[in-house]
């Protein structure tokens, strides 16, 4: 409340509307804190609507209203949890969109079809959010599957929430590659980074940019056969490799992996500051046992399990076809 009636009295002056960038961000800022605010402001006033109704339920007797009140208090409680686990989200970039990059690891053609299958839950996830989703990159198995992909989460707290799986996940299922059907063990890894805001400048000299052209290896059609309109950015200092094959033009394209390329940097500028073990780099052992944040069990049993909360769910199907906000939320409740 203090921060807006600060902004108010900005609002106030007749030279804030001549603030340009600054003016935009302020404004946006209200916006935000505006859209916090009024889902208390709703449940404040329900709460005191249903302290009037029970004085008149005690008076009255009414066993019906009783019920009616009853489920009334339970959507409050539901609805003022979920608030208070928004405040959680309260990092620097955990209200902006996100970048997502899976990749296979130990387990072959069986990895590569993991990779798909997670690919899968969080596109299924985000739609149940109402995020948009787009796939800027990606790299096809020779047999099935996936080698690697990358798309972005565009929505309010995308990364707040997607930051919660970064890290080895592990599948355990009797493999539809095996003539033998046998158990198999398989792993990905999951990397999340926060798509960084244009008033933030991240300094990348031209010098230290390998930039290639090359065909895309995903769907497209004649098109991406006969043009390279892909495109694959080398920051030569850090060595760090994005790329981009989603559009038809090798510009966007370009201009997609310069925008991964800043908020991988800015990831990494903001860690080394920070002097402190970044989650993403202890993600970055060996993508195979012993280092998996998550454990999905389709044989013998059922069984999803989060090995940092130990949180348990049993419903696999469901947990693979996006319903994972309790698996995220148990972590960041303990991380937080």
């Amino acid at each position: 409340m203090k921060r807006l009636e600060e902004i108010g009295k900005m609002m106030a002056d007749p030279n804030f509307w001549e603030g340009g960038d600054s003016t935009q961000k302020i404004l946006k800022e209200r916006t935000s804190i505006l859209e916090n605010l009024s889902p208390w402001q709703q449940t404040q006033k329900e709460l005191e609507e249903m302290e009037i109704l029970l004085q008149l339920i005690e008076e009255q007797g009414d066993e019906e209203e009783a019920q009616e009140l009853l489920k009334r208090v339970e959507q409050s409680e539901a609805a003022i949890n979920e608030m208070e686990f928004k405040k959680m989200l309260g990092g620097e970039h955990d209200e902006g969109n996100a970048i997502v990059s899976i990749n296979s690891g130990a387990g072959g053609t069986e990895a590569q079809d993991w990779v798909e299958m997670l690919l899968r839950m969080y596109l299924r996830w985000a739609e149940q959010k109402g995020y948009q989703t787009q796939i800027v990159d990606i790299l096809p198995g020779e047999e099935a599957g996936l080698k690697n992909v990358t798309f972005t989460v565009n929505g309010r707290y995308a990364y707040g929430y997607l930051k919660a799986e970064v890290g080895i996940h592990r599948l355990v299922r009797i493999s539809p590659f095996d003539a033998g059907a046998r158990r198999h063990t398989s792993f990905a890894s999951v990397f999340v980074y926060p798509e960084i805001p244009d008033e933030i400048v991240i300094d990348i000299d031209e010098k230290d940019l390998r930039v290639d052209t090359f065909r895309s290896s995903g769907a497209g059609g004649q098109h991406v056969n006969k043009t390279d309109s892909a495109v694959r950015i080398t920051h030569l200092p850090t060595g760090i490799v994005v790329q981009c094959q989603n559009e038809r033009s090798q510009h966007k394209n370009k201009a997609t992996a310069l925008k991964i390329l800043k908020a991988r940097l800015y990831e990494k500028e903001l860690k080394e500051k920070e002097q402190k073990i970044d989650e993403l780099r202890n993600a970055k052992r060996e993508i195979a046992w012993g280092s998996q944040i998550r454990s999905y069990v389709l044989h013998p049993y059922k069984m999803v399990k989060d090995h940092r909360t130990n949180k348990v769910v049993h419903q696999v199907d469901r947990v693979l076809d996006g319903e994972i906000d309790d698996l995220m939320k148990a972590y960041l409740l303990k991380a937080a």
